[in-house]
């Protein structure tokens, strides 16, 4: 064998030696023929396409050059295949790229004819025609077609052939290619169409202008009926198929192509324009959360809210199941702006994050008190929505009842500077500015997010507690990953650690308890009460001005999020986020499947001796329960307010040893809150008990029994003018522990007046620094220093 070889090769070798110039011509023509067809054999631009999870088409956008033309697919319908075979080239399978004998017989038609009757095309040669843009048919421009159809052939199998001829036939209009004439004239995809509609769409290509509705109808079905009565002879369809086919009608309206989620395909578009991407959307649940959406926006828009967006995520895999960019309204109400990218005022939406941190850095447990009384800070003077005070309140019912003021107190304690480089951990991109442009209004919605970033950014919290369970404690690296929307995508979370990436599993799970009591919007308020209820942590925020209504809600498995509103920005009356976002979040949490709740991280918690009522670690003096918390919370404070008071006898007086005689004297603990804070806690806690007086024949010793409500210590205040141009008093405010107690009132030791039960004075004076002077009837007193300008 190897003899034989080497025979030929020498005799290869001795032709070139005796024929240089034939060889080297040959060489060309080759080298020429190879490089002949292009790489590239379509430059024209792509619609971009968009699937869901199984393959249904969920949008499309027309390509740049305003066609409809679809990627090509991997494969093309058998049907089809069948039909256009028998149709345009019976012999596709056999021949190198182009047919002889079809070609002699066409040849001798159309000279017989004196016009052209007939093509000899086949199959390989019309895509060649098709990609060079059916240049003008000469002799000329066919044999160069034979040329490249045969490379065309040498590079391409037979099925990637029919599948280029599929992708760029022409269907009429703007239409081309098979999937989207498919949808255009059937409103199906290419996989679902009958034998008669392959055959219809086979026909076609060889005359598009026949599909116009109306026209030429007689001549299109002879065209179909014949192609499918080949089949019938052919044995490619039985008789009862081509019955029913033949009684089938033709296309007449045009159909609409799916539009199900074209906010995602606008997202989509800006990176992988003329692309056809398989989404991670589950289509049978866009297609309810689109219908929810179309309720709530028949019913909000009556209110003259007019935008609403919606994003689902799988926590698993941090998968996009589903995604409502915006409401169908109108153009005049921004129908195409994509809301979940669209940066907003936050509201209330970031507290958990700040009860979160303070848990994990150790600055309070679940149940701390926070102060929640009339506060000034620096000029900022934050209100809770209802204009109430509680005097005192737990974090976690703080939080759970969105109150402003224990937010805006917690941040102040916790600093705007590091709750500013948490967001940016988290990847909040649209809180850019300096933290002391957005201060403590940074808690109530001074800076602005958007719904992608804030899911996002819940859905990892969550999975870093369902990893910490399933792994016995450890963490992920890259717990913190971005969402996605491509079918097939394989997220990197990284490898194992024992350091939590930002927050601790156990700080998660205890905000995600405290978020699972925020009260349910209206007609839902006895969730608590029957099994049925969902199980939720979640939370709603409302913008200033009843702009931004939101309400993000997570389980252990998805994460939902709900942003309503006007996207030019106008606020409307009621848009608040338990009314109008809330209703719709919990609607589409019920299409889920229900999910057991978080399994407690207890490698990140430990139980520990909590004061009952003021939520620290408990001291001696306590009623004390065990309750878990954080392992950060061991470095908390033991609780401030419980004391040993010394009482007579009677138990309704204090006293002291210079009164009363050491072995009566009975010694009891009592929970005592600081005078601003008592004020307003003991009105709502009827089992709150006062420190009782001392006995008359007692020296009391040091006792703050009153306090400044407003304003705080070292004020500026401006007085400002009403519509008459006259100046404004400023009213300020104490409290008493003593409600019955008269207060005396001075302004840089000039009498003002006296006030009882109520004590609140107005004062006007001169620009300048002021001292104010309160004294009670007992001779307790107290005194502010503050600077009084006039606009």
């Amino acid at each position: 064998m190897k003899t034989k070889l080497s025979a030929i090769f020498q005799r290869f070798v001795h032709y070139i030696q005796r024929h240089p110039k034939k060889t080297a011509i040959t060489f060309i023509l080759l080298v020429v023929y190879y490089f002949s067809l292009p790489r590239v054999l379509f430059q024209e631009p792509y619609a971009t396409v968009i699937e869901s999870n199984d393959g249904e088409l969920l949008a499309a956008k027309i390509a740049r050059d305003g066609q409809w033309r679809f990627p090509a697919q991997d494969s093309i319908p058998d049907k089809f295949k069948q039909c256009i075979v028998y149709f345009e080239d019976e012999h596709f399978y056999h021949h190198p790229g182009f047919n002889p004998v079809a070609m002699v017989k066409a040849f001798q038609q159309n000279r017989k004819a004196g016009k052209v009757v007939r093509g000899g095309s086949t199959l390989t040669q019309q895509v060649i025609r098709l990609s060079r843009q059916n240049q003008q048919r000469t002799y000329v421009e066919k044999a160069l077609e034979i040329i490249l159809a045969t490379r065309l052939e040498w590079r391409h199998s037979k099925e990637e052939i029919l599948e280029l001829y599929a992708a760029h036939a022409p269907y009429g209009g703007n239409v081309v290619g098979l999937e989207m004439a498919s949808w255009r004239y059937f409103g199906v995809p290419s996989y679902q169409l009958s034998w008669a509609e392959s055959a219809t769409l086979a026909v076609l290509p060889n005359a598009p202008s026949l599909i116009y509705p109306g026209k030429n109808q007689v001549k299109l079905l002879r065209k179909r009926n014949a192609l499918l009565l080949k089949l019938h002879r052919e044995k490619i369809i039985d008789k009862l198929t081509y019955d029913l086919a033949i009684t089938e009608p033709l296309p007449q309206k045009p159909y609409n192509l799916p539009q199900i989620a074209p906010h995602l395909l606008q997202r989509i578009a800006k990176t992988n324009e003329g692309q056809r991407i398989k989404t991670t959307i589950d289509m049978a649940l866009q297609n309810r959360v689109n219908q929810i959406a179309k309720q709530y926006y028949s019913q909000y828009k009556q209110n003259e809210v007019h935008n609403l967006a919606v994003l689902v995520i799988d926590i698993q895999n941090r998968n996009i199941i589903s995604y409502v960019g915006n409401s169908p309204t109108d153009k005049d109400h921004d129908k195409d702006v994509d809301i979940i990218g669209a940066p907003r005022s936050t509201g209330s939406i970031l507290k958990p994050l700040l009860f979160a941190s303070m848990l994990d850095e150790g600055e309070l447990l679940p149940n701390t008190l926070v102060a929640d009384v009339p506060t000034q800070i620096s000029g900022y003077a934050p209100q809770n929505f209802n204009f109430t005070f509680d005097g005192a309140v737990p974090a976690q019912r703080a939080l759970s009842r969105s109150l402003n003021i224990p937010s805006v107190l917690m941040l102040q304690e916790h600093g705007v500077h590091k709750f500013y480089e948490l967001t940016q951990k988290l990847k909040l991109k649209n809180i850019t500015q300096h933290p002391d442009h957005y201060g403590l209004s940074l808690i109530l919605g001074g800076a602005e997010s958007n719904l992608w970033d804030l899911c996002r950014a819940y859905a990892n919290l969550s999975a870093t507690v369902n990893y910490f369970n399933q792994s016995q404690g450890k963490y992920r690296t890259k717990e913190f990953a971005e969402l996605n929307y491509v079918d097939g995508f394989q997220q990197d979370f990284g490898s194992n650690s024992f350091q939590p990436n930002i927050f601790g599993a156990g700080s998660i799970y205890l905000t995600y308890n405290a978020m699972k009591e925020v009260n349910r919007p209206e007609g839902d308020e006895a969730w608590r009460f029957y099994d049925s209820a969902l199980e939720l942590a979640w939370k709603t925020g409302t913008s200033f001005g009843n702009r931004d209504a939101w309400a993000i809600g997570t389980n252990s498995r998805y994460v939902v999020g709900v942003w309503v509103g006007n996207a030019n920005g106008e606020g409307r009356p009621e848009l608040t986020g338990v009314n109008s976002a809330a209703p719709l979040l919990f609607d589409v949490f019920r299409l889920l499947p229900r999910q057991k709740w978080f399994q407690p991280p207890l490698n990140d918690l430990e139980y520990a001796e909590v004061c009952t009522l003021s939520g620290h670690l408990a001291q001696d003096d306590c009623p004390k329960v065990k309750q878990l918390i954080s392992r950060s919370g061991k470095k908390t404070s033991i609780c401030p307010y419980h004391k040993l008071i010394h009482l007579d006898a009677t138990e309704q007086f204090r006293v002291n040893s210079s009164c009363e005689d050491v072995d009566k004297i009975v010694t009891k603990k009592w929970f005592v809150l600081p005078p601003v804070m008592e004020w307003y806690y003991k009105s709502l806690h009827i089992d709150y008990k006062p420190l009782p007086p001392f006995r008359v024949d007692c020296q009391p010793t040091a006792q703050a029994v009153m306090d400044f409500i407003y304003p705080k210590t070292n004020s500026k205040i401006y007085l400002a003018k009403d519509f008459n141009s006259q100046v404004q008093p400023v009213i300020v405010k104490v409290a008493h522990s003593n409600r019955e107690a008269k207060l005396f009132w001075y302004v840089d030791n000039v009498y003002k007046g006296s006030t009882q039960t109520f004590h609140e004075m107005p004062i006007t004076a001169e620009t300048g620094v002021h001292y104010i002077t309160v004294a009670d009837e007992f001779g307790n007193e107290i005194k502010r220093r503050v600077e009084i300008i006039k606009d």
